[in-house]
């Protein structure tokens, strides 16, 4: 399975932000999913439901956890990280960053996604 798909697929079994979890604990590695556990590393960095899902879907097999670098730089730039930041936690070059978000379809506006940001400009 591409890294792409499966992705798409962990993204749409655990939201956003457990597959944001996911990602950043164990990504690039082959993680083994036991078929249930409170106790393993998987429900310590995710939460017991989150582990129970993985479980439920990936029980007793090995799955090796994208990077995903593109939906994380799009998190962060969101949450207005810096590039600078934003490379420091994909484990690659600023420029690196600035190639990613000029390759990027809809690139996200720095602070797109805090909560706390108002709307200065609302049309309502």
């Amino acid at each position: 399975m591409s890294d792409e798909r499966l992705s798409a697929e962990l993204l749409g079994l655990l939201g956003q932000d457990d597959f944001l979890r996911l990602v950043e604990a164990f990504g690039g590695t082959r993680l083994y999913v036991p078929r249930s556990g409170d106790t393993t590393d998987i429900a310590k960095q995710l939460g017991a439901a989150a582990a129970a899902k993985l479980g439920e879907r990936y029980s007793g097999t090995y799955l090796r956890v994208p990077l995903a670098r593109e939906q994380r730089a799009r998190h962060y730039r969101g949450i207005g990280h810096s590039n600078a930041d934003i490379a420091r936690r994909l484990g690659m070059t600023e420029t690196g960053v600035d190639k990613l978000f000029r390759r990027m379809p809809g690139k996200p506006a720095k602070g797109s996604c805090d909560p706390r940001q108002i709307d200065l400009f609302s049309t309502r």
